[in-house]
């Protein structure tokens, strides 16, 4: 008999965008929530080069990817805000 749990796959979240602004993220987070989309949020760090302190990524599954990028580019075109679609595997792996 074979568990249950050896048929799902893991380690396949992506990082859906970076996202400069603490509003603009609150917004992305609020709609996510609403339709049920679960996600996290990774900081960046700042270096010499990249001085952005209150730069995130916003990490999905790829599962719910055309969803959440639908969600996302329609709540920050109508607000105005920028964001930077990565749209890329995350390299971190937590198993």
């Amino acid at each position: 008999m074979q568990p249950l749990y050896t048929t799902v796959q893991v380690n396949n979240e992506i990082e859906l965008c970076e996202v400069s602004d603490l509003d603009c993220k609150q917004l992305i987070e609020r709609e996510l929530l609403k339709n049920r989309i679960s996600y996290y949020i990774r900081w960046q760090k700042g270096s010499l080069f990249n001085r952005r302190k209150n730069s995130c990524i916003i990490c999905i599954n790829d599962t719910v990817r055309e969803d959440a990028e639908n969600i996302v580019r329609a709540v920050c075109d109508e607000a105005g805000y920028p964001v930077k679609f990565l749209l890329k595997k995350s390299q971190y792996n937590y198993l």
